[in-house]
C-alpha cells in the first residue's frame, strides 16, 4: 500500500447450486489465491455460498443452515488471511430472510450488509438503520450502510452493496465500494452495467469492484456470465466475462482522497479492520500521456471540444471588445499555428472575413528559411492577412542603446528579440484596432519557458491551458481534411520546437527547446500528477517508471523531474500576471481561481525528496 496503491479483486468461484460445502471449498480456495496474489480486498458474487437461483429452496431451513455452516468453514479456513472479503449468503433473522453480504477477515465476521431492494421474492428488503445480529457465536452489526474503516490506512473506508446496479451503492463515505450481484445476461446488459459502474465510481468518487454470478446457476430462464469489473473514479481498470476466477487491479487511495476532498466527500466511520502496509505490485496501466486519450474516437472528440471552447471564447472576446482584427505572431511553429487555426474558426463563427486576422512573421537572428516559409504558406492556406517585419535592425539598434555586444548570446540577446516581437504585435494591434492573440501553452507556463513581458504577454491567450503533448493532435484535427493545409501542417509538426533566438547553423535550427529543458512528454506527465493530483516526487517517479519503462531510465526521470520542480517553483511570478485565456481541462495555471501559489514558495521539500530518491 506504499504510495496509496491497494490491490483489490473481484472473484467468481466455481458453484454447485445448493451444495454449500462444495461452494465453501471453492470460495476459500479463491480467497487464498487472492491473498497470495497480493489482494487486500475481495468481492464475491451475491448468494455465492448457496447459488442465487435456488428459488423456493431458500424457504428451507436446511439450506439456510447449510449456508451458515459453509460460512463457518470459510472463516476457519481463512483465519490466517489478511484479506478483507465480502461473501454472499441468505440469512434468517427475526422471522425474515435477508440476501446478505458477510464481510469477513481473519476468521471473524466484521458485519453484514443486506440487499436494500432484493430481486428474489423470497427475501425481505433491508431493515432501516442498523441491527445487531448473533451469527456463529459473534454479535455483529447489520445494515445497508454499515461501513468498514481501515485503521492502518486512514483514507480507506470500504462499503458493500448487494443486488442489481442502482440499489444501495450511494455509499458516500466509502472510498471503496464492492457490489455482490447475480444478474442474468441479456443483449446490451453488459454495456449498461459498465456504464452504471463507471457512473457510480465517478459520482462518489471511489474504487468500485463488481462481481456477478457465473456458471453453476440455473439456466432455466437465464444465463449468468460471471461479469467482473473494477473501476476507479469512472475509469475502467480491469474487466472479464464468462470464465470467472480472479480479476485483480490496484486502486489509488491517494488519488481518490484528493478527488474526494476536492468534491466535498469525506471518509465515513465504520467497523474497524487492519491491513498490513506493504509495497503493492503495480499491474494497472499508467498512460505516458495523461492529457491525451489513447482511444482514437475519444481523442477526436476531445480535440473537437477543445477547439470549440477556444474558438467560442475568442469569438466572445472579439465581440465584447469590438475588435476589428486579431493579430498573431506567426513563427511557423506549433503554438502559433494552433492559435491561427483557432482565430480562423472564431472569425468564421462571427461571419467575418479571415483577412481580419493579421498574421505577422518577424524574422530575426535565428529564423530559418523553413519556418519562415511555413508561416507564409500557412497564412496563404488560411486566407489571412500576412505582414513581414524583420526585427534584426531594430534589435541591433536596441543593443547599441543599452551597450550590449551582439556577439554575446546571453539571455539579454535572446529576450531582446522576444520583447521586440511583442512590441511590434502590440503596436500593429493598436494601429488596426485589434487584439494580440497569445500563442503560449500550458507546458511553457509550467516551466516559465517564456520571456517576461515578451511572448509571456498578449491580450487574450487562447492556448494557455493546452499542454504541449495535446497540441499536435489539435492542429491535425483543425485541418479538417484540407489537402494543401494538411501538407503545411505536416511540415510544421515535423519542425523541432524552438524559440529561434540563437543564430542558425548552416540554415538549421540551433536552439532546440527539449535539449535545454527536457522532453515535453515528461514535463506534461510531471505537471499532471503534481498539479492535478498533488502527488509527491516519489510517487510520480514510480508512475513514471511504469509509464516510460522502455523509453527513459530512472536517472533520466529524476534528472528531468528536478528540472521541472526547480522551474515550476521559481517561475510562479510569471504565472501570477498572465493574460486571460479559456480553461479547457482539469489542469490550468491561471491565477484567477485555478492555481494559487505564492511566487516565493520554496521547492526545498520536493527537491530533498528527489535527492533522497537518487540514492535508492
Amino acid at each position: 500500500m506504499k504510495d496509496g496503491f491497494i490491490a483489490i479483486a473481484s472473484g467468481v468461484p466455481k458453484l454447485r447450486l445448493g451444495d454449500c460445502r462444495a461452494n465453501a471449498e471453492h470460495t476459500f480456495a479463491l480467497m487464498r489465491a487472492a491473498d497470495k496474489a497480493g489482494a487486500r480486498i475481495l468481492v464475491l458474487p451475491e448468494l455465492g455460498l448457496t447459488g442465487a437461483t435456488c428459488g423456493d429452496l431458500f424457504w428451507q431451513d436446511l439450506l439456510c443452515r447449510g449456508a451458515e455452516e459453509a460460512l463457518a468453514t470459510v472463516l476457519e479456513a481463512t483465519r490466517h488471511l489478511e484479506l478483507l472479503a465480502a461473501v454472499g449468503l441468505p440469512l434468517a433473522f427475526r422471522g425474515r430472510l435477508y440476501d446478505c453480504a458477510a464481510v469477513i477477515q481473519g476468521g471473524k465476521i466484521l458485519g453484514l450488509v443486506p440487499a436494500e431492494r432484493p430481486v428474489w421474492r423470497q427475501f425481505t428488503p433491508a431493515p432501516a438503520g442498523r441491527e445487531d445480529v448473533s451469527l456463529l457465536g459473534q454479535t455483529v452489526p447489520m445494515g445497508p450502510e454499515v461501513l468498514f474503516a481501515c485503521e492502518t490506512v486512514p483514507s480507506l473506508t470500504a462499503g458493500f452493496a448487494v443486488g442489481p446496479m442502482g440499489a444501495g451503492d450511494a455509499l458516500e463515505g466509502a472510498a471503496f465500494v464492492g457490489r455482490l450481484s447475480a444478474e442474468a445476461e441479456a443483449v446490451g446488459r453488459p454495456a449498461v452495467r459498465r456504464q452504471l459502474c463507471a457512473a457510480r465510481s465517478a459520482g462518489i468518487p471511489c474504487a468500485y469492484a463488481y462481481a456477478g454470478a457465473g456458471e453453476g446457476e440455473s439456466v432455466a430462464d437465464g444465463v449468468y456470465g460471471a461479469h467482473q469489473m473494477i473501476f476507479e473514479d469512472g475509469r475502467l481498470l480491469a474487466e472479464r466475462r464468462l470464465d470467472g476466477g480472479l480479476l485483480l487491479s490496484e486502486m489509488d487511495g491517494e488519488r481518490l482522497s484528493v478527488a474526494r476532498r476536492r468534491r466535498g466527500y469525506g471518509i465515513g466511520d465504520g467497523v474497524p479492520f487492519s491491513l498490513p502496509v506493504r509495497r503493492t505490485k503495480l499491474t494497472r496501466y499508467v498512460s505516458p500521456s495523461p492529457f491525451v486519450p489513447e482511444d482514437t474516437g475519444e481523442l477526436a472528440e476531445r480535440c473537437r471540444e477543445i477547439l470549440d471552447i477556444t474558438s467560442l471564447a475568442l469569438k466572445r472576446r472579439l465581440e465584447h471588445t469590438g475588435s476589428k482584427a486579431a493579430v498573431i505572431g506567426l513563427s511557423g511553429g506549433l503554438d502559433s499555428t494552433l492559435a491561427a487555426l483557432t482565430a480562423v474558426r472564431a472569425m468564421d463563427l462571427l461571419g467575418r472575413p479571415r483577412t481580419d486576422i493579421i498574421g505577422v512573421t518577424m524574422p530575426g537572428f535565428g529564423t530559418t528559411g523553413g519556418t519562415r516559409d511555413n508561416a507564409a504558406r500557412l497564412a496563404e492556406c488560411l486566407g489571412v492577412t500576412l505582414r513581414t517585419v524583420d526585427i534584426t535592425g531594430a534589435v541591433l539598434g536596441h543593443f547599441r542603446d543599452i551597450g550590449h555586444d551582439p556577439g554575446d548570446h546571453n539571455v539579454a540577446y535572446e529576450n531582446a528579440q522576444a520583447r521586440e516581437r511583442t512590441q511590434i504585435l502590440m503596436d500593429i494591434a493598436n494601429d488596426a484596432g485589434g487584439l494580440v492573440i497569445g500563442t503560449g501553452d500550458l507546458s511553457e507556463l509550467a516551466l516559465g519557458w517564456c520571456t517576461y513581458n515578451g511572448d509571456h504577454m498578449s491580450m487574450y491567450a487562447v492556448n494557455a491551458s493546452i499542454p504541449k503533448t495535446l497540441m499536435r493532435h489539435l492542429v491535425l484535427c483543425a485541418s479538417e481534411g484540407d489537402g494543401a493545409l494538411w501538407a503545411v501542417l505536416r511540415d510544421i509538426l515535423d519542425t523541432p520546437i524552438s524559440p529561434e533566438l540563437l543564430p542558425a547553423v548552416q540554415g538549421n535550427i540551433q536552439q532546440r527547446t527539449e535539449d535545454l529543458v527536457g522532453p515535453y512528454e515528461l514535463h506534461d506527465f510531471f505537471l499532471y500528477y503534481l498539479v492535478r493530483w498533488g502527488f509527491s516526487p516519489g510517487k510520480i517517479l514510480r508512475l513514471g517508471e511504469k509509464a516510460f519503462r522502455d523509453r527513459y531510465s530512472r536517472e533520466a526521470l529524476l534528472k528531468w523531474m528536478g528540472v521541472f520542480c526547480r522551474r515550476f517553483f521559481s517561475q510562479q511570478f510569471k504565472r501570477d500576471c498572465v493574460p486571460d485565456g479559456p480553461r479547457v481541462g482539469s489542469v490550468s495555471l491561471s491565477p484567477r481561481g485555478d492555481w494559487a501559489m505564492p511566487s516565493d514558495a520554496s521547492a526545498a521539500l520536493w527537491l530533498a525528496e528527489l535527492e533522497a530518491l537518487e540514492g535508492v
